[in-house]
């Protein structure tokens, strides 16, 4: 089925399943794909979709319709291709791409761990569980934090009794699921998470991120790695041509840590652009 994924600055705004035989895209609410932008004319754009094939057409707009940098009237939409109206983008995705145009994005993507150091992988994953004890350590004093609290009379009275012998209380052991877990014995513990390419030749191209590590980059200019774990998916700096040189996530450098990827989130890596999202 293909798809339509709405964006502005490089940050998606929605996701529309094209089950329809007609979407109409403009700035009036009687829209399909409503972008209510002075930019975008009031009916702005067409898809029509006619079996397995979807053709774009611009409605005599005022600012024009682009696919892929280029001024259309009328095109044969393909996945992977990006419309721009006005200061928005609209991908295409279409669903029936071939296996073989998949593999050839993953095999220019996504680095094999045996070509890899393992020593440099360990120390990705070790940053990946550091962060995510961190977090969920945060997570605990967060809610110990918000316990209930008196108000200061009842306080005040209360420190003037004498306190009770304390309850002897059966020690916290954080579970598995607490602590991390593998993503294969628990499959449903976390939503899915992918990957959109956004910029270069893969735009449109998806990955779904169903290791429990996932190597990404070129070698020798940037490497990442993208962990699963219990409380989420975080990327993780592994190797680049220039010292400091790290990925950023929506426009900020992760540094030497883990950084803990959330919904939308902008990935750039070894000069690629991908969105990240949850199924």
């Amino acid at each position: 089925m293909a798809r339509l994924f709405l964006s502005l600055d490089n940050q998606v705004l929605a996701e529309y399943n094209m089950t329809k035989e007609r979407y109409t895209i403009g700035r009036l609410p009687d829209n399909d794909v409503r972008i209510d932008n002075p930019a975008v004319s009031g009916h702005h754009s067409l898809i029509i979709n006619i079996l397995n094939d979807s053709f774009l057409e611009d409605l005599n707009s005022t600012n024009g319709t682009y696919v892929n940098g280029k001024l259309i009237k009328k095109h044969a939409l393909q996945h992977g291709d990006v419309i721009t109206i006005g200061h928005h983008q609209l991908r295409f995705s279409d669903q029936q791409e071939t296996a073989a145009e998949q593999d050839e994005f993953e095999k220019t993507m996504v680095i094999p761990s045996g070509q890899q150091s393992a020593a440099q992988l360990a120390k990705a994953e070790k940053a990946a569980e550091a962060a995510a004890a961190e977090a969920a350590a945060q997570a605990v004093q967060s809610h110990a934090a918000e316990a209930v609290k008196l108000d200061p009379e009842d306080e005040a009275a209360l420190e003037e009794r004498e306190a009770p012998a304390p309850e002897k209380k059966e020690t916290f052991r954080p579970s598995a699921t607490f602590t991390g877990i593998d993503p294969a014995t628990a499959p449903s513990a976390l939503p899915l998470g992918k990957l959109q390419v956004l910029s270069g030749a893969f735009a449109g191209r998806e990955l779904e991120l169903t290791k429990a590590l996932t190597t990404l980059g070129r070698p020798g200019v940037q490497v990442a790695a993208v962990t699963r774990r219990a409380e989420g998916y975080y990327i993780v700096h592994v190797e680049s041509g220039k010292e400091g040189d790290f990925p950023l996530v929506n426009g900020e450098p992760i540094g030497s840590k883990a950084c803990k990827l959330a919904d939308n989130d902008v990935v750039q890596l070894a000069g690629v652009k991908m969105g990240f999202f949850t199924a």
